[in-house]
């Protein structure tokens, strides 16, 4: 529809142009790499912020996010991979514009494993591979890369120092894929120091670098750890082997980053599906609130200025690129998104604790349609910012109700941490107690209530509706894993390593958890109709073992559809999008009986 007049409010969320967070190179910080998807389609944008010129530097059929700039901001360096596939390598394009060339000759295709760009030319380049596991190069101009690591086991490129001497690296040798350790190396591969808070995986306690400081000669490492029960953060000097604890007096997991000059921290605080933004003195010890609304803060930095810029949204509210000046950064053109419903908090008594779950409600009086909009990672939250599939559900007579359970971020590590072994059956036993308030407060009817998700969103939509058919009436999985064990031995290293941490070992090695978590063991106690949506190149749910699970509901007769579309894990592509919620809005009518209406722009 390219009448705005007439377009659906919840196409219009789609439709509308979004910007993302604008990094800036380092040492030209006027020099500045967002995305947006103003095309249709999300690509990467040069802005020089003296003149004020904005430029599109990607153009490609299915989109492109990855990328980044030098410190001196004369090149823009993008991943460039095949239909989504998540497999390839790295290009650059001059700041200013011109022709994309190979950043690194010499290095095949590979999965990308972090990227750090060195004030000299030098880049460090992590790669990951079937055939060679995790490797790590370090590429000089008018060098052939060299490599200085290789494992097995996960491992990606941390930070390199300002000055170009020490690199830190992020890895898990020691197997337990979800709690990394630490190495400090000089850029031949000698080692300086090690950092590793779990004890060879003997404690599920791990470490994240956060950044180098950023200033010359400073071997200071930012490092996030857990060790007092959340993400919070610490330095740590790989050149004496010391740490420096930081006590912040704020609840929930703090994520951090320098200030320019080193001297302070700009902190982000996670908590109860909000954020907020605060600056803490490095010397002093003061903290100080950086002012932002209610809602969720996607994104911060601290520009050389002072200002700090950060991307905010609400559930109700679009996102904006804002600055603390009080002035919105970054504008797009053309029309506004329209406004969604607020979120509710709601806390369930649940079987491991309470459980925190996120209610938007349509007009009207309950009970309602249900959607349980179950979030992927599994390693993430629903948060209070906008979202526009949640918002289309509404618009369609729709309540929504979003369950951070066992497994999510932001609720403290051992609430992370529940989800192993059992994977799957612990998440949908949280899901299940929210389903049961949502049904007796009245909010629910309980022959209308969906299960749905995205990722790992997906896949306990298709195992929710095994191993609890009778809570659901219709599922819609998009890209979800189907079959565990097909799933496991096709997907990316890095995924392969993180299901051994979560389920103890390789489907040879734990044949009985792969089964018990798998949703095409629990595929004939399917009694409602199903919508897979997957993309053919996917490779972190990859489409082989979706096409099991539907030969088994194609077998028994289940009423179920699969759209297959050319890409990988989701989509850039807005119409795409759209298309892909339209379908699952479609299916849904079709399926539960007495909605009202059908669907808006159909």
């Amino acid at each position: 529809m390219s009448d705005v007049a007439n377009m659906p409010e919840w196409e219009k969320r789609f439709r509308a142009a979004r910007v993302g967070l604008p990094e800036w190179a380092e040492d030209a910080p006027a020099r500045s790499l967002f995305v947006s998807n103003a095309t249709g389609t999300f690509e990467l944008y040069a802005w020089d912020r003296e003149s004020g010129e904005q430029r599109q530097a990607t153009d490609r059929p299915n989109g492109t996010t990855g990328g980044t700039l030098t410190p001196d901001g004369e090149w823009i360096w993008w991943f460039s991979d095949s239909d989504g596939d998540e497999f390839g390598v790295w290009m650059r394009q001059p700041f200013f514009g011109g022709e994309d060339e190979p950043a690194c000759p010499g290095l095949e295709p590979s999965y990308p494993s972090g990227l750090a760009l060195g004030r000299d030319g030098t880049a460090v380049v992590g790669r990951s591979t079937e055939e060679d596991g995790s490797t790590i190069h370090v590429v000089r101009p008018g060098e052939e890369p060299r490599e200085i690591y290789r494992h097995r086991e996960s491992a990606s490129v941390g930070d390199l120092s300002y000055d170009g001497d020490l690199l830190v690296i992020e890895h898990t040798e020691h197997g337990d894929a979800m709690h990394d350790a630490l190495r400090a190396v000089r850029l031949d591969g000698t080692t300086v120091a090690e950092l590793d808070d779990s004890e060879g995986g003997t404690r599920e306690l791990g470490l994240s670098v956060w950044g180098f400081a950023p200033v010359w000669g400073d071997q200071r490492v930012l490092v996030g750890h857990q060790r007092r029960g959340r993400w919070e953060p610490m330095i740590w000097d790989p050149s004496t082997g010391e740490t420096r604890l930081l006590d912040l007096d704020l609840e929930g997991d703090l994520h951090a980053d320098w200030v320019p000059d080193g001297s302070a921290l700009l902190v982000v605080r996670d908590f109860q599906a909000r954020s907020e933004l605060w600056r803490y003195e490095l010397e002093s010890g003061k903290l100080t609130r950086v002012e932002t609304p209610q809602g969720s803060v996607l994104g911060a930095g601290a520009r050389p200025d002072g200002t700090v810029e950060f991307l905010w949204s609400s559930a109700e509210e679009p996102p904006q690129v804002r600055s603390s000046a009080g002035s919105v950064v970054l504008d797009p053109p053309g029309m506004k998104p329209p406004r969604a419903v607020p979120v509710e908090d709601v806390w369930v008594d649940g079987p491991g604790g309470p459980v925190h779950a996120l209610v938007q409600r349509p007009q009207g009086q309950g009970p309602f349609p249900t959607v349980f909009e179950v979030h992927g990672g599994p390693t993430h939250h629903d948060s209070d910012s906008f979202a526009a599939q949640p918002a289309a559900w509404v618009d369609h007579g729709f309540a929504v109700v979003r369950v951070n359970y066992r497994g999510s971020t932001g609720y403290g590590r051992e609430w992370t941490d529940a989800l192993k072994h059992r994977v799957g059956l612990i998440e949908l036993e949280d899901i299940g107690a929210v389903r049961a308030w949502a049904v007796e407060s009245g909010l629910a009817e309980p022959e209308r209530v969906v299960l749905s998700g995205g990722s790992w969103g997906g896949y306990l939509t298709l195992l929710g509706l095994g191993v609890q058919p009778e809570n659901w009436a219709l599922g819609l999985a998009a890209v979800p894993v189907a079959d565990y064990v097909a799933a496991y031995h096709d997907e990316m290293e890095a995924l392969k390593a993180l299901d051994r941490t979560l389920l103890g070992g390789s489907p040879e090695e734990v044949p009985e958890r792969f089964e018990a978590s798998s949703p095409l063991t629990y595929v004939d106690r399917v009694r409602v109709p199903v919508y897979i949506s997957a993309g053919v190149n996917d490779p972190r749910c990859p489409i082989r073992q979706v096409e099991n699970y539907v030969d088994r509901l194609a077998e028994r007769g289940v009423p179920h559809e699969v759209y297959r579309y050319d890409a990988g894990h989701g989509s850039l592509v807005v119409e795409e999008r759209i298309k892909q919620v339209r379908l699952e809005l479609e299916f849904a009518h079709r399926h539960l009986q007495g909605l009202p209406g059908e669907v808006l722009g159909g």
